[in-house]
């Protein structure tokens, strides 16, 4: 097999950059082999050459942007995560392409949308079991239900992000944007919500009975009805990509 050299790989980046562009712009649908090939100033074949497939090459931008989301993710030291804010700050235009991409492509759902989000789950469920085995993170009573909603909780400002450019008066993307929100969210992540544990020790009793501590699971169809709750479909968590 030949090694690539420094061109192919500097073609391929331009190639990944300008698809991660258009398809955040675009949509997968609205965008063209071509037109991604003419925006990184190379031939439809040699994006072929690289990628073999249009689904190859969102793939490969899929691979490259959640690498990217969790290597800053995994910061855990103040000092490594004051340099990543930095960067954000210094230059946060840099990182809309980045932002439109997520949105546009976990929003339009199918095969290539599940798939981003299994990603960004099974990336996520790794950092936290990471994290608990560190000793930088507590540990939880459902770490894939955690996982889940970690997960849910870091994408809402992309799927949302109208909305909160509507209420916050400028854009996650923008230096106004990534200040306001990002002591708030560490100060939720770090000290929780709640003073003391009577919510959650409620919500304990409440559900007692339930499969997880050895009884039946209630169903909503109401007691006697034959057409009970399935069991529900297996985790993501447990598939290899």
């Amino acid at each position: 097999m030949r090694s690539a050299s420094t061109e192919d790989v500097t073609a391929a980046a331009r190639i990944r950059d300008a698809a991660i562009t258009r398809f955040g712009e675009h949509g997968y649908d609205g965008t063209s082999l071509r037109d991604i090939a003419r925006d990184a100033g190379v031939s439809a074949a040699l994006v072929m050459h690289h990628f073999g497939s249009k689904d190859g090459l969102r793939q490969a931008c899929d691979e490259w942007l959640v690498a990217e989301l969790m290597g800053e993710k995994a910061k855990s030291s103040a000092p490594a995560i004051a340099d990543s804010l930095r960067g954000w700050l210094d230059s946060p235009e840099q990182f809309r392409p980045f932002i439109d991409y997520f949105a546009t492509m976990l929003a339009a759902g199918g095969d290539g949308g599940n798939r981003l989000f299994d990603r960004l789950l099974r990336e996520t469920a790794a950092m936290l079991d990471d994290g608990v085995a560190n000793g930088t993170m507590q540990p939880s009573a459902d770490p894939e239900m955690r996982a889940i909603m970690i997960t849910l909780n870091g994408l809402a400002p992309l799927l949302l992000r109208d909305q909160l450019t509507r209420v916050l008066g400028s854009s996650i993307a923008s230096v106004a944007g990534i200040r306001r929100m990002t002591v708030p969210t560490l100060e939720l992540y770090t000290h929780g919500l709640y003073t003391d544990s009577s919510v959650l020790d409620a919500a304990r009793i409440a559900l007692e009975g339930t499969v997880e501590t050895g009884g039946t699971l209630r169903s909503d169809k109401g007691p006697g009805n034959p057409n009970q709750d399935p069991d529900p479909p297996r985790s993501v968590l447990d598939h290899s990509p």
